[in-house]
């Protein structure tokens, strides 16, 4: 025994050398990449170094999956509200006085790369011509103008997203929203084999675009902070933000929320609530809320054991998972952020770069910091309130007759005899927007449609129905018209279809 601790004695400090070998390599690096900044780069790029260091040194501290499986327990009870109990409080008299303390916060820092697009995710159309940011607009602007407020939108942009997006934003300079923007870190990604930076010098254009990345949401506390608007914001009197990603198109302002915050009906109010839908088949890897060491804790499928993975996904034990919309107090930011307490798990993102590098990035996620704050509580909402439009498929079912547009805000159709949302598996021939688009001449009626699967070479005609469940498949080479005023119901077809004008 004595001899098997002095060689663990030895292993450890083995690694323990290692360990800080390769932090004073990584620093050599990055004091080498930020002596090429210039006078005007210098302060930020500082600042997005030092906070990746911090980054870098917990990735080489921990190993493994970070949750201790044997502590983790079922939330209490009152830990996770219904929605239905919290719109039962109904809204007081001076909901505008309430409103004036929001900001809306969105997470703007993607790009619309998987879906064949070029520039910000935002500035995709998905209805009407509108954009997502569009749609975000108008929505703040209708709160606005109904109760008299002044609720403003801040962007999360990333270097990748803030030069198309400043561009676009001149648009609504006569609009009644304060537009905000501020951008979350660079961070260098690092190679798998040697874990050093990829990149030689600050800059991220041409060929050194790959050489960087936005860490993750998880960037929000401290890029707020840093930018000053945090500080700004508070010296307006702004209490809470509302922060969701922007292609959720279910995450709108809601009144009853923000009324449960603002006037807890124990007087202790929340810093931080996390809305939580239940669990589909669909959405069995989404992070869930859990007790953990008392307290909430979200659990992401990247943190669990693998021996765990699959009780993980089970429906039956973890019913719930994170939206991403999530409500914080901004004075609890302040005070976090100034004592650096808040506590992230770090997710390990590997990826192949074009040329066939292998690198790893660091990445952080917003809503893991709920166990940081004070008197925290989950929200179990709607499922209409998480509509992420991730692929053609979302965008499909969001430029459907499913849902009505009032206001920039989607609702689905009174038409539609049952609540859920088909389940619509597009092929790889509909990945990209824009062969997505010339597919469908008009987007089909689908409100009584409960699946569709399509795959190979399928046009649609103008006015297509699809009822029940729907499989469509060109097998390879053939391709298949559904011409104009088809009516499918619990349809299978596939082969080859041409049907020719003459």
């Amino acid at each position: 025994d004595f001899s098997k601790a002095m060689s663990q004695a030895g292993t450890s400090q083995f690694q323990e050398v290692i360990r800080q070998e390769l932090e004073y390599s990584m620093k050599v690096e990055l004091d080498k990449i930020l002596a090429t900044a210039s006078s005007n780069e210098l302060e930020h790029t500082k600042k997005d170094l030092e906070g990746f260091k911090k980054l870098f040194h917990r990735f080489l501290q921990e190993k493994g999956p970070s949750v201790d499986w044997g502590k983790i327990q079922r939330p209490p009870e009152d830990s996770i509200q219904p929605y239905e109990k919290i719109k039962a409080r109904g809204l007081p008299d001076n909901i505008a006085s309430v409103l004036n303390k929001l900001v809306v916060v969105k997470l703007n820092g993607g790009l619309g790369t998987s879906m064949g697009c070029k520039g910000p995710k935002s500035l995709i159309g998905v209805r009407n011509e509108n954009t997502f940011l569009d749609l975000t607009v108008q929505q703040i602007e209708h709160l606005n103008k109904s109760y008299n407020t002044d609720v403003p939108l801040v962007l999360m942009n990333s270097f990748n997203t803030d030069d198309d997006t400043k561009k676009i934003l001149q648009k609504y300079s006569h609009s009644r929203v304060k537009i905000y923007t501020f951008n979350q870190s660079r961070y260098p990604r690092i190679n798998k084999e040697t874990l050093l930076p990829i990149a030689k010098d600050v800059s991220y254009s041409g060929e050194n675009t790959e050489c960087w990345y936005p860490p993750g949401h998880g960037d929000i506390y401290a890029s707020f902070y840093n930018s000053g608007l945090l500080d700004n914001l508070i010296a307006e009197g702004k209490e809470y933000i509302f922060v969701s990603n922007i292609d959720n198109l279910g995450a709108t302002v809601d009144l009853y929320i923000l009324n449960h915050l603002m006037n807890p009906p124990n007087g202790k109010r929340c810093e931080f609530v996390m809305e939580v839908t239940n669990k589909t088949r669909a959405d069995v890897k989404g992070g869930t809320l859990t007790q953990y060491e008392n307290k909430l804790r979200l659990v992401e499928i990247a943190q669990v054991p693998k021996a765990h993975v699959d009780e993980f996904k089970s429906v039956s034990k973890f019913k719930i998972f994170n939206t991403n919309n999530l409500w914080i107090a901004l004075s609890a930011i302040k005070r976090l952020q100034e004592k650096n307490a808040i506590d992230m798990e770090i997710i390990v993102n590997p990826k192949t770069l074009d040329g066939g590098l292998n690198v790893i990035q660091l990445e952080t996620a917003v809503g893991a910091a709920i166990k940081s704050f004070e008197n925290s509580l989950g929200i179990n909402v709607p499922r209409s309130r998480f509509l992420p439009v991730k692929t053609t498929s979302d965008l499909l079912l969001v430029m459907s007759n499913l849902y009505s547009l009032n206001a920039g805000s989607l609702t689905m159709s009174e038409k539609r005899e049952f609540p859920t949302v088909p389940l619509v598996k597009l092929g790889s021939s509909f990945t990209k927007v824009q062969d997505y688009l010339r597919r469908f001449e008009s987007i089909p009626d689908m409100l009584e449609l409960d699946h569709l699967t399509v795959s190979g070479d399928v046009t649609f005609g103008k006015n297509v129905s699809l009822k029940g469940t729907v499989i469509i498949i060109a097998n390879h080479g053939d391709r298949i018209d559904i011409p104009a005023g088809a009516l499918l119901e619990n349809k299978i077809v596939s082969g080859n279809l041409r049907i020719l004008d003459h």
